[in-house]
């Protein structure tokens, strides 16, 4: 059974300001999106100030755009926004996506999870650490027709310059044991070279993902024993991780060896409640992920109106990458995924503003000064 889960937040004394429940949750298997509660999860990780760790690095861009260039002294970042998308393997979202995109000049970041390029019949070829042979939270990816098709779209994404990454394979989550959470380095390597594997399977069949730009991820469900799956992260070559939650809008750093985006816990204005800013999180703050799609236009206006605002005091205040996390879906009535795509049509055409892929992000913090980079992690976080 597929199941959804909350994770419980502290209390921010300083501010007496009580904070929502950080939520996890399973995407569904493609072409499907409900399921059912689960049992509480437990808290994501705060992000820390930066490790002594050197910060990894990436290629260079070949064709690189205007913004893709060092900053004058005194000159501003650009405003990063960075969509991503965890599962990454509907059709229907994707073909609503993609053209939003294409016309606003944004690049966006699909997180896909490696079990859906295994046809329904081939599960037994995947084995999660300490699971069952065949075994996966989310089920695999349906017919050899379904795979090939998903094959051709998840193409396409990358020919328009999408980034993929990897949501690893079977989003094991507390209930589901023994859950990622509690995964050693070797699990780890094990669940990161079964992703390779199945992508250089699927390689053999027109995919194009090249598994070198496959350079970080997001955890199922937020979990990781990270002093245990960061060593396997960066062994297997990924550079970045987009699981930890911050409190505001902040710089990315290196947390032992890896850069860390952290997904931003915001206010949201209409409901005066701290809320990390995924689209589970915020139907669960709304209505306790109950399926009310007579209020999906009410549900939309009040994500739209957080986004507006967590975008609005990044942009007046420290300049840090804003980053959305998301799942293909169409809860409520499709709120979230009609928030989502009217805010990436909105806000990546804005002046000072780049809708980009972690990837690129990096790219650019290579280009920077490391001294003005620090400046600019110093910068309290942006809070709306």
């Amino acid at each position: 059974m597929k199941r959804w889960g909350w994770l419980g937040t502290a209390v921010a004394l300083a501010l007496t300001l009580v904070v929502l429940a950080v939520l996890g949750v399973r995407e569904p298997a493609p072409g499907h999106d409900v399921g059912e509660l689960a049992a509480p999860l437990p808290m994501a990780p705060r992000t820390t100030s930066s490790s002594a760790s050197p910060p990894p690095t990436v290629p260079a861009a070949t064709s690189p755009p205007a913004w893709m260039r060092r900053m004058q002294p005194g000159e501003k970042p650009p405003q990063f926004v960075l969509f991503s998308f965890d599962g990454a393997a509907s059709k229907p979202h994707w073909d609503r996506i993609m053209p939003l995109a294409k016309a606003a000049n944004a690049h966006v970041t699909g997180l896909l999870s490696g079990v859906y390029l295994v046809p329904d019949q081939d599960a037994a070829t995947y084995t999660g650490p300490g699971h069952d042979q065949g075994d996966s939270s989310i089920g695999f990816g349906g017919s050899r027709a379904d795979v090939a098709l998903r094959i051709e779209y998840l193409n396409a994404a990358i020919d328009a310059g999408h980034e993929i990454g990897t949501h690893y394979n079977g989003h094991f989550c507390v209930g589901d044991e023994p859950n990622v959470g509690m995964w050693t380095t070797e699990q780890w390597n094990s669940e990161i070279d079964q992703f390779f594997g199945i992508v250089d399977k699927a390689r053999q069949q027109g995919f194009k993902l090249d598994p070198a730009a496959v350079r970080g991820g997001r955890t199922p469900c937020l979990e990781g024993k990270w002093d245990q799956a960061f060593p396997a992260m960066r062994g297997r070559g990924l550079v970045y991780d987009t699981s930890h939650v911050s409190l505001g809008v902040v710089w990315p750093s290196v947390q032992d060896g890896v850069w860390e985006f952290p997904m931003p816990e915001v206010r949201v204005p209409a409901l005066g409640k701290q809320v990390v800013m995924m689209d589970f999180n915020l139907w669960y703050a709304l209505n306790g992920a109950k399926e009310q799609p007579e209020k999906a236009p009410e549900f939309t206006r009040i994500v739209l109106d957080t986004y507006r605002s967590v975008y609005q005091a990044a942009l007046n205040g420290n300049r840090a990458p804003v980053v959305i996390g998301n799942h293909f879906n169409e809860w409520a009535g499709g709120a979230f995924s009609n928030a989502v795509e009217g805010f990436l049509g909105e806000v990546c055409v804005r002046a000072e503003t780049v809708c980009a892929t972690y990837t690129e992000v990096i790219q650019w913090m290579q280009l920077q000064d490391p001294v003005v980079l620090e400046q600019l992690r110093r910068i309290p976080a942006a809070r709306n």
